[in-house]
This record gives structure tokens, C-alpha cells and sequence, in this order.
């Protein structure tokens, strides 16, 4: 981490991080892994794959509650979409197992918190440690220029990923102060016990001077890359300019997003199927997706299908959809992500973008073209070109919507001001399940739209049907006002506790 502990380090041997004990996992395969000695390690274009695809694994199945074992999808294999769901009020727990994260029960010592700040930084010291041995493997005949630079653009796409997921978390919105504490910023490899001290003297920074690293791994990414939408499973040019929309939505930088959504409006479409990017495989509208398979994905404790899978389907149903968000006025009763994207019991509505919950194989879907366009929507909204946000909200509402119900003008929205509440509504329709509803809050609360968490379904209470059908009361709870410390998570204890040489500062209130 940026400060990085002998007992962290010991942590990162353990969990495949070191150049010495590199993964073969494929990722397009999973299979396991194996280990290649110190020495070999970047010594054949084959192994330099395996240890590229040993970040994507350590991405898709890292650390949690003190084992790279039992994973659980810590932090982009499933966690991700949990933890982000379970923060906002639109996914409703139903169960004890993600009662923390829901009601804002988590303190330094809590599993989840902890699992996603190690896992993370565990991600980027493989990262980094790939990064450091592209150069000498091109000067001494291993790979190409060209196969290094397709390697150096995927490695600064998921560093930039991985420290955008720590600053929502753990740091307090750019939109609110960029000069505000941010993460440790972790741009070179721990590859060896001396290099420790060094790594646990990097600080934290600022939120601004963390973004502003996260665009200069954007894009060097990008140059690196070129161009082109490439292979789902990996990293591209293409979801290098979608996560680049992303941080600038968050910066509030209108015309760049708009500027970065035209370098790849031709790349991609939204489709007319809104179930088809998560039935695996590429579509126009999935630009990066983390594969899980029967043999690597977030077991039965933690993978999408098993955690957000209608019981009556298989799952074990811990997660259901809100009956706040499925009752909401804005949600046209005919929208077609109500019937496609939804499976219903006795007791409630679940999400039915992930169907296997016997093998786990659904992807986890990072990036999809339809958050570029509402990205890039919100953005001429906000510099007042209301005519192209309002086309390009109606591209991805209206293709959920028999042609009978009428696309929505920005002067029946009322302007400026109701055209930016619908984008944000559509948002939350759009990407319902999909973790992203945390940090939209985190930015909209920054940014003063929003004061914090709104009140949600009291945790398991909503045992019925009824909840969803008809007019019953819902009893609401586990609001949390932005100014509250709790609206950022704790820095791990043991992050601090360990660091000997130079702790870094615990977030107020903890």
C-alpha cells in the first residue's frame, strides 16, 4: 500500500504478488496456478503473459479476512457490485451476511473494508511489478515494443481501476475538496524486503493529486494502446476512454467527458436486449468484464448468481431489488429491464442479470457503453446542451420502453435542472445490481445533489410480495448524512499498526 508492512509484505509473498511466484492463471481459462522461479519469471514472452493474466486472477479473486483462498470476489470478481450495492438503497439486504455494509456498521477491524483495501493494493503491487520488467524484457529480445506497450496499457487501465475504487471507499468526493486526504498512490513494485521502508514512506496525498495520477495512467494507457475496442476479458483502448469518462464525471470536468465519449461513440452501441452484456461473451455494449468460471469465481459465499440469485432459481437470495427503487414514479411500469432483468418469489424481486448460480460463471461487467452515454448525457446537461443529453438519455431508456410510451424532451423535463434528474433516475434503473449506486452518491453528495445516503429498507424486513405490489409500508432506516465520518470507510488497523517507519493517518471519527 502506500505504506507498505513487513507483515503486508509477508501477506503479498503469500498471495502471488512477487515477481518469483507469478500466476498462470489464464483468465479467459482459470485454471490454476503454478510457479515459476525468480529468475525465469520474465525471462519468455509465455511466462510474461502468465504474469500479466496473474494480475487479472488476483483482480478477480484476491484477499479476504486474512486468506487469498477463500476469496469471495474481493475486489472485482463480485465485491465490487456488493459493496457498492449494499452502501446505496436502491439492492436491499435480506440477510445477516452483508448487515455491516448496509446499515454503516463497519470500523477498522470490519472483513469488508479491510478485504478491499489489501486486495486492492495487493492488485497493484502485481501491477506494478509487471510494469517494471516490460523495458528489460523488450532490451533483451523477450517481447516486442508492441506486445510491451499492449502490456503496459492493460497494467496503467487497472492500476487507474483499482486506485478509483480505493478513493470512492476511502476517501471523500473530488466534486466536495480536491485537497482532501486520499489514498496512497502506489506507482512502483515491493518486490523485495528492503524495498519496504520505502513503500510505507509514500503518503497519502491528496484526493486531487490521486486524480490527477489516475489521468496520467489513463493516458499513458491510451497512447500505449492506440486504439481499437479489443477482447472484452482484457483491457483496451476502449475501456481505457470509458474509465477516463468515469473520472471526469467525478472531477466534474463536463466538456473532457464529452470530448473522451466521442473518441469511442463509434466503437460501441447500446443494445437493443438490455440482458444481453451479462450472458457472457462480447456485445456492443460490454467494454470490460471480469471473468469467473466454475473453477475460479467468488464461491458460493460470494459470487454474483449465489448472492443475488432468486432462491426459487438456485440462488441463495441474500441480496433482493429495493421495493424503494421498484416503486419509485420514475420507473415506467413497462420498462422491459422490470420483466428481462428481474425474477420474483413469494417474498420478494431479485435481479436476474446473473443466472448461473451453480457454476458462478457469470462476468462481472465493469464497463458498459450505456454508463459512457449517460455519462456523456450528464455532461451536456450540465454545460447546458440540452438537446444532445436529452437524445442521449432517450438511447438508452427508450430501447427498454414500447414505442407507445413517448421519449422524454428536455422541455417536458422542465430544463436543465429536471433533465439532470432524470439522467441521474436513469441511472439508477440502468445499473441497478451492477454496484454502481455508491459512487454516484459519493460524487452527487461531493458535488451537494445529495446529502449522504438516503433512508433505506429497514435490513430484513421486507419478507413479501406486497412489499413490491401493492401500496404496504415500508419501514425505512440506515440513512447516513454526508457530513457523517461514516461515509467513508476506516483505513484498516493493521494497515497503521504495522507500518514501523512512517503509519499513515486514519480517516476523522475512527
Amino acid at each position: 500500500m502506500k505504506k507498505f508492512s513487513i507483515k503486508n509484505f509477508k501477506l503479498i509473498l503469500a498471495g502471488a504478488a512477487m515477481i518469483g511466484v507469478v500466476s498462470s492463471c489464464e483468465v479467459t481459462e482459470l485454471i490454476p496456478a503454478n510457479l515459476i522461479p525468480d529468475s525465469e519469471a520474465f525471462g519468455t514472452a509465455a511466462r510474461i503473459e502468465s504474469a500479466v493474466l496473474g494480475v487479472y486472477e488476483s483482480a478477480q479473486r484476491g484477499f479476504y479476512n486474512g486468506s487469498v483462498v477463500n476469496g469471495r470476489g474481493y475486489p472485482f470478481g463480485a465485491a465490487n457490485v456488493e459493496q457498492g450495492d449494499m452502501r446505496g438503497e436502491d439492492m436491499y439486504n435480506d440477510q445477516a451476511f452483508y448487515e455491516i455494509t448496509y446499515t454503516n456498521g463497519y470500523n477498522p477491524q470490519t472483513a469488508n473494508n479491510n478485504g478491499m483495501w489489501i486486495s486492492l493494493y495487493r492488485m497493484i503491487n502485481r501491477v506494478n511489478i509487471v510494469l517494471e520488467n516490460l523495458d528489460p524484457a523488450v532490451e533483451n529480445g523477450v517481447l516486442t515494443s508492441e506486445q510491451a506497450n499492449s502490456y503496459r496499457g492493460e497494467m496503467l487501465f487497472l492500476r487507474a481501476l483499482a486506485h478509483h475504487e480505493l478513493l470512492v471507499h476511502f476517501a471523500r468526493p473530488y466534486s466536495d475538496d480536491p485537497s482532501s486526504a486520499g489514498v496512497p498512490y502506489r506507482t512502483f513494485a515491493i518486490n523485495d524486503v528492503p524495498k519496504v521502508p520505502e513503500g510505507e514512506a509514500v503518503g497519502r496525498g491528496t484526493v486531487g493529486e490521486d486524480y490527477t495520477q489516475l489521468l496520467a495512467d489513463l493516458d499513458a494507457a491510451a497512447v500505449a494502446f492506440g486504439s481499437g475496442a479489443g477482447d472484452v476479458s482484457r483491457a483496451s483502448y476502449g475501456s481505457v476512454i470509458a474509465l477516463k469518462t468515469r473520472v471526469l464525471l467525478h472531477m466534474e470536468r463536463w466538456a473532457d467527458v464529452v470530448a473522451e465519449f466521442d473518441k469511442i461513440k463509434g466503437l460501441y452501441s447500446v443494445t437493443a436486449n438490455p440482458a444481453l452484456p451479462f450472458r457472457g461473451g462480447s456485445s456492443s455494449d460490454n467494454i470490460f468484464s471480469f471473468i469467473n468460471s466454475e473453477g475460479s469465481n467468488g464461491t458460493v459465499n460470494g459470487a454474483l448468481p449465489a448472492m443475488y440469485g432468486n432462491p426459487a432459481d438456485g440462488g441463495r437470495g441474500l441480496v433482493k431489488v429495493s421495493p424503494i427503487i421498484w416503486r419509485a414514479d420514475f420507473w415506467h411500469p413497462e420498462d422491459s429491464r422490470r420483466t428481462e432483468l428481474t425474477s420474483r418469489n413469494a417474498t420478494g424481486i431479485y435481479t436476474a442479470k446473473y443466472i448461473d448460480p451453480v457454476t458462478r460463471t457469470d462476468p462481472n461487467v465493469i464497463l458498459r457503453f450505456s454508463e459512457v452515454v449517460l455519462n456523456a448525457a450528464e455532461a451536456n446537461a450540465q454545460l447546458g446542451n440540452l438537446d444532445a443529453a436529452v437524445a442521449l438519455l432517450n438511447s438508452v431508456r427508450d430501447r427498454a420502453l414500447p414505442e407507445s410510451v413517448p421519449s422524454y424532451t428536455a422541455t417536458g423535463l422542465g430544463g436543465q435542472s429536471g433533465l439532470l434528474t432524470a439522467i441521474y433516475n436513469e441511472r439508477r434503473i440502468e445499473f441497478l445490481a451492477e454496484g454502481r449506486r455508491w459512487p454516484d452518491i459519493h460524487r452527487l453528495s461531493g458535488a451537494g445533489i445529495m446529502d449522504g445516503i438516503p433512508p433505506k429498507a429497514a435490513s430484513r424486513s421486507i419478507n413479501n410480495i406486497d412489499f413490491y405490489t401493492t401500496d404496504r409500508a415500508i419501514t425505512f432506516d440506515h440513512s447516513l448524512e454526508y457530513s457523517s465520518n461514516l461515509f467513508v470507510w476506516p483505513i484498516p488497523l493493521v494497515e497503521i499498526q504495522t507500518n514501523s517507519s512512517a503509519p499513515i493517518e486514519q480517516n476523522p471519527g475512527y
